[in-house]
């Protein structure tokens, strides 16, 4: 009776949800849990099916053909890095004419025909497997030696001289000619790559030779030193890579310093290394010069690409990084 004597105000806006009381909640439909348990038979894609695939936008406007005319256009790496963008990338990148062209650019001087004869003998038949397997040359960049040394004080008067640490490189850069330019400086690579070239002037001492590169990923180097008396230097490197196909480390395994005779020198028509092609390794054609191998400066050889001359690591002095580990 009590409660009977107390008047509620009740709102308009509380009579409107009167209706809920009479709803029944509906339960979303999941077709998909009736499949859990159960092994289903992949299908061939939507897109594949469709007359109008849902592609992406770059796909929408740009057609295979022409993706494969910009694909074709790029280099080796550039299409490895590509082939990370999506699937269907990945998939037009492995067309083997990409890789033909590839091979036949970078061994041209094998071939074309025992370039095809060795693609099918060693490779099965795969440009791209000739392309990863097959030792060869980078050409669009720096192979580096980055060396250092200690240089000892010497005693003057009441005065020493502190240690120093000595930072020189030694730079390659090949072409697919069989020529290459060698030079040896304490420069960055950031500035020594602007002379890097054939057009090079006296004062970059860039220095041009002769190499050729065995089956095995071996490497022979040859040049001459001008100067009062012409010096030969022979290298003999050893091509390897951090990772499959990667080729981007060079392993000295010689260094030979020797003399040439200046008559010899001007009778020869060919290239120098066909010159000493049949010497002994510690052959002299110039009893003022002796045959030396150097055992110094055999630091790795780590390649550089163009594009990285400015940032790479290499760069930095030798207070902030005293030795550099190649790998």
């Amino acid at each position: 009776h009590f409660y009977a004597d107390v008047s509620v105000d009740v709102r308009p806006e509380f009579n409107s949800f009167d209706h809920l009381r009479s709803m029944r909640y509906i339960a979303t439909d999941r077709p998909w849990l009736t499949l859990y348990g159960i092994r289903v038979q992949p299908v061939t894609p939507f897109s594949s099916l469709s007359s109008r695939p849902d592609l992406a936008l770059i796909h929408q406007c740009l057609p295979d053909e022409l993706l494969f005319e910009i694909f074709a256009r790029m280099s080796p790496y550039s299409l490895g890095r590509a082939a990370c963008v999506c699937r269907k990338w990945k998939y037009t990148v492995r067309n083997p004419t990409l890789w033909r062209n590839a091979c036949l650019k970078t061994w041209q001087r094998t071939g074309m025909e025992a370039n095809y004869q060795m693609v099918q003998s060693l490779y099965d038949s795969s440009w791209r497997k000739m392309w990863m397997l097959r030792p060869r040359i980078q050409y669009d960049g720096l192979y580096v030696s980055r060396n250092t040394y200690i240089h000892t004080g010497t005693a003057e008067w009441q005065f020493t001289k502190t240690v120093n640490v000595v930072c020189y490189y030694r730079y390659l850069r090949f072409f697919p000619s069989g020529k290459f330019l060698y030079k040896i400086s304490p420069q960055k690579i950031k500035d020594v790559v602007k002379c890097m070239h054939f057009r090079a002037s006296k004062g970059d001492c860039v220095f041009k030779g002769d190499y050729v590169l065995s089956e095995d990923g071996q490497i022979e180097l040859a040049l001459l030193y001008p100067g009062r008396r012409y010096t030969l230097v022979r290298m003999r490197l050893r091509l390897r890579g951090t990772t499959l196909g990667a080729n981007n480390r060079l392993d000295v395994l010689k260094i030979l310093t020797t003399g040439v005779n200046a008559t010899e020198l001007r009778n020869w028509k060919g290239s120098v290394l066909e010159l000493v092609e049949t010497w002994d390794e510690d052959e002299t054609h110039d009893p003022e010069v002796p045959a030396v191998t150097h055992s110094r400066g055999l630091t790795p050889f780590v390649f550089v690409p163009f594009e990285e001359a400015d940032t790479s690591v290499m760069n930095l002095p030798v207070e902030k990084m005293d030795y550099f580990v190649p790998g």
